[in-house]
């Protein structure tokens, strides 16, 4: 299988690329897995691998040179996610990412250079954790619907309101969050601020998950925050605009993310297969067992292929809302059911916790739900298709 996953990576990946990979390999080897059960265990990561991340330059590989970043193209972004899937934790992995690509990707694109320095250059260097704060209580999907408010008062901005599900959302040090600035206007009035944790009248629950154990989700409240009127990113009102415009990247990180857990699942279960005896003979011997694998196999090279011609693409400039919005759909539905696979080609031992599998199917069944549901991205899907609507990039 490395052989023909090799070949099909040549077409998007350099010599650079690998090399990056595998020395990422090697540090989350030797930095990150010692500690993985540890912080699955306690929900909460160590803040000094935050600060090695940053030291190594991972945090910045998309990012302006100018802040500290490197200038990568997407394809180191899609190794540090293939990779971060791979040591089976996809909380730490969710930690991560969601720091870099959701918190950050607004700083970048919507901060004011001040904005910059203060909160994306700490956090290119893992001095500064962040979290993404749109979803609502009352919410989910319907970001349009959100509640949450930031009222005008002289050279301030109030924010009262709350958001939950939100990943690094009690541990982080800032938070960019949606509010609504002018509610009249429905979505049209909306707007982004990044607003510094220690701010009075901000408070923080930790949830209890089914997966994604080391990564701490949150429900936080907003009572009186007062921040002042600098803190707000970007245009008034144009913040549904720059959260759409965002969506595309998002939902292909989902996309990519469940592409390569089912692969190290399939990995590791083809090896299982390989050592484990009944009847006389390895597993991977037996027909059925065999053709199954083959129909993992081919689902998973098919997500894999898509999802690297729609980096590519985005890579370019191009807005792929659709393509990303069916990449999350469909990979995150094909892990699942890799996944589910799997654990039962290890039989009993797939339902044990010393194995990878049972972490993995927990992990793994956010990917339908986190980053807007499958419900929604189908009704998306079908009013680009059928309605033949088109959603444009933010002017």
């Amino acid at each position: 299988m490395e052989s023909t996953l090799t070949k099909s990576r040549n077409r998007y990946f350099t010599e650079e690329h690998e090399a990056f990979r595998q020395s990422f390999k090697d540090f989350l080897k030797k930095e990150v897995v010692p500690h993985i059960d540890r912080w699955e265990e306690t929900g909460d990561i160590d803040r000094f691998i935050w600060e090695k991340f940053g030291e190594m330059g991972y945090f910045g590989l998309v990012y302006p040179e100018e802040y500290g970043g490197l200038g990568l193209d997407t394809f180191y972004t899609v190794i540090f996610l293939e990779e971060l899937q791979k040591i089976n934790s996809g909380g730490f992995a969710a930690a991560m990412w969601a720091h870099v690509y959701l918190a950050m990707t607004h700083l970048n694109a919507e901060g004011s250079a001040a904005i910059k320095q203060r909160y994306l250059v700490p956090s290119i260097e893992g001095k500064k954790i962040g979290c993404l704060c749109i979803t609502e209580p009352f919410g989910g999907s319907d970001v349009a619907g959100m509640r949450t408010t930031a009222v005008k008062k002289g050279d301030t901005y109030i924010i009262n309101g709350s958001k939950t599900f939100i990943t690094n959302g009690v541990y982080s040090d800032y938070l960019i969050v949606a509010a609504k600035t002018t509610p009249d206007l429905g979505n049209k009035g909306m707007s982004i601020f990044v607003i510094d944790r220690d701010t009075p009248g901000i408070s923080a629950t930790k949830l209890d998950k089914l997966g994604w154990r080391a990564s701490d989700t949150g429900e936080i409240a907003f009572d009186n925050v007062e921040i002042p009127e600098g803190h707000l990113m970007g245009e008034e009102n144009k913040g549904f605009q720059y959260i759409m415009q965002h969506f595309a990247l998002e939902r292909l990180i989902m996309g990519v993310n469940a592409h390569a857990r089912a692969e190290y699942a399939l990995d590791y279960a083809i090896q299982y297969m390989s050592e484990r005896t009944a009847f006389g003979k390895s597993l991977d011997k037996f027909q059925a067992l065999r053709h199954s694998v083959a129909d993992m196999a081919s689902e998973v090279e098919m997500c894999k292929e898509f999802n690297y011609a729609i980096a590519s693409r985005l890579d370019k400039g191009e807005y792929v809302v659709k393509e990303a919005s069916m990449s999350k759909l469909l990979s995150t539905k094909i892990a699942d059911q890799v996944i589910y696979q799997c654990l039962q080609l290890l039989g009993g031992y797939g339902y044990m916790e010393e194995y990878p599998m049972a972490r993995l199917l927990r992990d793994s069944r956010l990917g339908p739900i986190g980053g807007g549901t499958s419900e929604i991205l189908r009704e998306i899907i079908a009013k680009m298709v059928i309605d033949k609507k088109e959603y444009k990039p933010a002017t």
